[in-house]
């Protein structure tokens, strides 16, 4: 029985672009505790995966410290997206990590891909992760080429050949059909230095002796298959319906939902990430905060919010970019920003503006709908431009659907999540 004084615990760790995140969370989805660290702290190089293990052991100790120990029965780990590196078998880095950004310069590795992947698989492209496995099979002693968060996740299990479904996606994993698909080999890709894949949010392994002894935790913990930084941060969120999204309202709109069926349309730059047996499935704007912040700095459209009735309509019809090209709902490299009139008033204007994304954001929605996902059940906003009460009025009525509020917006509480998952499939909660 769970005791409300000393409840189980599990760890969800995000390492990201600068830093790592860890967080302690009991089986109702509290968060008992936190820790942060920067990647600067330890280095300027954050290629060096040491420093990825300096910064999550940072993290760690200082959960560890708030909690009592022996409450822990699972950690999770979660990754950026398409950072990989070469390891040998004691999981010794022996290449500098290709990261999430960096493209593969070789222009006969891209052609074989191209030649090969089917076009809805997430692996084309230069900074895939099969690019990089491809770059990196001819180091000398190579095991296995393996994602960042499989690294990390190996100092806890001792395994350097594991990973989960979303992290090995770009890689060319198949998530219908759960597996590596026959067309890898014909990219000259070798099979046998792809990780084992597991469900997102499965047991790996019990915790290995020296990270139990590393970190004074119970041999008994279990680490748990995490995500990408990605998903994870949609998890954070609290969305676990099919129906339920999320859009994150930052430099650009990103707008991701859950499903009941995988959606793929390479022609959006639209895949589906595999969570159990649900779909994560989302597109990315070029319209958002960019263009806000090319005509208003925060303080101002703070003062001109404040001048707004976020129940009448401009009557203006914007569909607001900084430059030309739009990717998604509408995929047009050419298309024109339309912001026009200008209305004198600059706080007519900066609502004409957010009724423009918020009309983009309907618009993304009501394509996911027609490549084939649900209806839309619920919204849940995160980013800078959640913040905006005015705006979210708007949003709300060019969307009628629920808003709600999100749980967290740590990418570590959503790894945490799946951390619970593990510790139940594994008879730990």
């Amino acid at each position: 029985m769970i005791s409300a004084t000393n409840p189980p615990l599990v760890i969800g760790i995000d390492i990201g672009t600068s830093g790592a995140r860890a967080v302690a969370m009991d089986p109702d989805f509290h968060i008992f505790a936190s820790g942060s660290s920067k990647l600067a702290d330890f280095s300027a190089d954050h290629r060096d995966p040491m420093v990825w293990w300096k910064a999550v052991q940072t993290a760690l100790g200082q959960v560890l410290d708030a909690i009592d120990r022996t409450q822990v029965r699972a950690i999770a780990i979660d990754g950026t997206s398409g950072t990989v590196l070469p390891v040998s078998a004691d999981g010794a880095p022996l290449a500098v990590p290709m990261m999430y950004n960096d493209p593969a310069a070789d222009t006969d590795i891209l052609a074989r891909i191209t030649s090969h992947a089917p076009k809805e698989s997430a692996a084309h492209g230069a900074t895939s992760g099969l690019a990089k496995v491809l770059t990196f099979q001819s180091v000398p002693d190579v095991f296995r080429v393996i994602h960042q968060a499989d690294w990390l996740a190996g100092h806890f299990t001792g395994l350097y050949d594991v990973s989960d479904e979303n992290n090995a996606l770009k890689t060319g994993y198949d998530p219908v059909s759960r597996s590596w698909p026959d067309w890898i080999a014909g990219t000259g890709a070798r099979a046998g230095l792809l990780p084992d894949v597991l469900q997102a949010g499965s047991p790996i392994a019990g915790i290995s002796r020296d990270a139990a002894d590393a970190f004074s935790l119970s041999d008994d913990v279990v680490i748990v298959a995490g995500t990408t930084d990605g998903c994870a941060s949609f998890l954070a969120t609290g969305a676990d319906q099919p129906g339920d999204a999320v859009s994150a309202l930052g430099t650009t709109l990103t707008v991701k939902m859950l499903s009941d069926r995988p959606l793929f349309a390479p022609e959006y730059g639209l895949y589906s990430h595999r969570i159990g047996d649900m779909w994560l499935a989302g597109g990315a704007s070029n319209t958002g905060g960019v263009v806000l912040s090319a005509h208003f700095d925060n303080d101002r459209i703070a003062a001109l919010s404040a001048e707004i009735d976020s129940a009448t309509d401009t009557g203006l019809d914007y569909y607001p970019l900084a430059k030309d090209g739009e990717r998604f709902p509408v995929n047009d490299p050419a298309m024109k920003p339309r912001m026009t009139p200008r209305p004198e008033s600059d706080a007519e204007f900066l609502k004409a503006i957010f009724e423009g994304i918020a009309g983009v954001e309907a618009l993304a929605y009501q394509r996911l709908v027609s490549l084939g996902s649900p209806e839309l059940r619920s919204v849940r906003t995160v980013g800078g431009g959640a913040k905006n009460a005015v705006w979210t009025a708007i949003r709300n009525r060019k969307i009628p659907v629920p808003f709600l509020q999100v749980a967290s917006e740590e990418a570590a509480a959503g790894t945490a999540r799946l951390a619970l998952i593990g510790a139940k499939s594994a008879g730990g909660l």
